[in-house]
């Protein structure tokens, strides 16, 4: 019977990703069509264009055509070109490495060491997760989770979990740290920056906010887990996880050390040494990450003693699996193309800080919230957003009487949601990488985003009410 039902299409069933985005595509040209343009006049501060608040103005209404259904996302391929890139590289070389089977053979090493330690499983999800929120809190990391999830999603299985731990694991880790950061350049100190006030200040409120933000989403994914294991056919990416394991069925058993095993794990274990080394050290971003990858997949699989053409076929069977996830990042860079060609971006913000300008002090901050997360929807870079957002919204705090710390802060707090949107490439490249398709994904993730946002909410409160400084 049920298969009749699925059948006779009675049984709903989520659409496919490029659907939801491609139908926010026509939404989106849609408000464009219905909001009149508008622009604020920018001027050029530290080498980056900030807005100039009490300038905006109506301009002659730009109307875009439904030809641009199809020109965004061309242009959206174009926008989004390096992340592009840097997927389809470390999709490749990723595939490689794991035609070498260094990593399954090093996370059946683990396994079989924990098996031995039982006590140290449960120390891996908080241990790895607080140490990618430190990441996330004091450099920012974002972007560079991505290849972890290639790790930490088959280690998660093999423990016992399923690949939504696992790519809870660095995805969420840091994002908990990003989104309550206390020392992340790109957001705190930009904004802070911005505004005018003391670089880092309110540390202190801004180190609990991590420690709080970081427990809710480590006690969320333990929880999880511990679900999961108890009941494996429970979890959204069973039948998922089963294809994966079937795929892997050939590869249980520990195999002994090799003198190639041992120098190719070197290689792969030396590579993320230089990887934490370049992201801390000398600021690298995707361009330096995937070419360190694709130098990284190709010396693998030489010492390994794959032959040119398997490194060839695994590199472009790698790639080819990215193509999914590219399309979706074009499509989801299409949503800002025409909101910003349509000039109604603006138009959006003006008629939001005005609606906010007449709440009372805790409402007007966790509004100003929900508005950055709007706008978080369009604009994934905190740095950009800061400079779009600061030189407006600093004044309005100070016309409802906040302090410009308790905007900024609620400015920093809506990157606590950026892991449920499909137009955000690093949402989309984690899932890409974890092969976990974005409707699952939002399935699960919503309710610990709305418990995230409640906390937010809680936590705004004391600002306003201690008129937290300096100013």
């Amino acid at each position: 019977m049920a298969e009749a039902a699925r059948e006779n299409g009675r049984t709903f069933r989520m659409p496919h990703t490029l659907v939801i985005v491609g139908s926010l595509i026509v939404f989106v040209l849609i408000l464009a069509w219905l909001l009149p343009s508008g622009t604020y006049q920018t001027v050029e501060k530290a080498g980056r264009q900030v807005t100039v608040p009490g300038t905006y103005q109506q301009i002659e209404k730009v109307w875009l055509g439904p030809q641009w259904l199809m020109l965004a996302p061309i242009k959206g391929f174009l926008d989004g070109a390096l992340i592009i890139a840097f997927l389809l590289l470390i999709g490749g070389a990723f595939s490689v490495i794991q035609a070498t089977g260094t990593i399954e053979f090093a996370i059946r090493r683990i396994t079989s060491l924990l098996a031995t330690h039982p006590h140290l499983t449960k120390l891996v999800i908080p241990v790895l997760m607080v140490v990618f929120s430190l990441a996330g809190s004091v450099f920012g990391m974002a972007e560079e989770v991505i290849p972890f999830v290639l790790i930490t999603v088959p280690l998660a299985i093999s423990l016992g979990y399923d690949s939504i731990v696992g790519t809870a694991i660095p995805f969420l880790g840091a994002a908990a740290g990003f989104g309550a950061a206390f020392f992340n350049p790109f957001t705190v100190g930009i904004a802070q920056g911005l505004v005018g006030l003391p670089l880092y200040s309110g540390l202190g409120y801004r180190v609990l906010t991590w420690f709080v933000t970081t427990a809710v989403m480590v006690t969320w994914v333990m929880v999880y887990a511990a679900r999961v294991k108890r009941h494996p056919e429970k979890s959204p990416v069973f039948d998922l996880d089963r294809q994966r394991e079937k795929a892997d069925a050939d590869v249980n058993t520990v195999e002994p050390w090799t003198v190639r095993r041992a120098l190719v794990l070197g290689i792969f274990i030396s590579a993320m040494g230089v990887l934490v080394w370049g992201i801390l050290q000398k600021q690298w971003f995707i361009e330096e990450i995937g070419a360190l990858f694709l130098a990284m997949g190709l010396v693998m699989g030489i010492v390994a003693g794959l032959k040119s053409n398997e490194i060839a076929t695994a590199f472009v069977a790698g790639a080819k699996d990215m193509v999914t996830v590219s399309l979706i990042i074009a499509c989801g860079r299409a949503l800002l193309i025409i909101a910003r060609e349509a000039k109604v971006l603006d138009t959006i913000l003006f008629h939001g800080s005005g609606l906010i300008s007449q709440l009372p002090g805790i409402v007007a901050a966790q509004v100003m919230f929900l508005v950055q997360c709007v706008i978080n929807f369009f604009i994934h870079s905190g740095t950009a957003q800061a400079a779009l957002t600061m030189p407006i919204m600093a004044p309005l705090a100070d016309l409802v009487g906040l302090t410009r710390q308790t905007m900024v802060f609620a400015y920093q707090l809506c990157e606590l949601v950026n892991p449920i949107l499909p137009t955000s490439a690093v949402t989309m490249g984690v899932l890409g990488m974890a092969k976990i398709p974005w409707e699952k994904w939002a399935r699960w993730f919503l309710p610990l985003m709305l418990t995230l946002m409640a906390v937010a909410f809680l936590l705004l409160i004391p600002p306003v009410l201690t008129h937290w400084g300096p100013f």
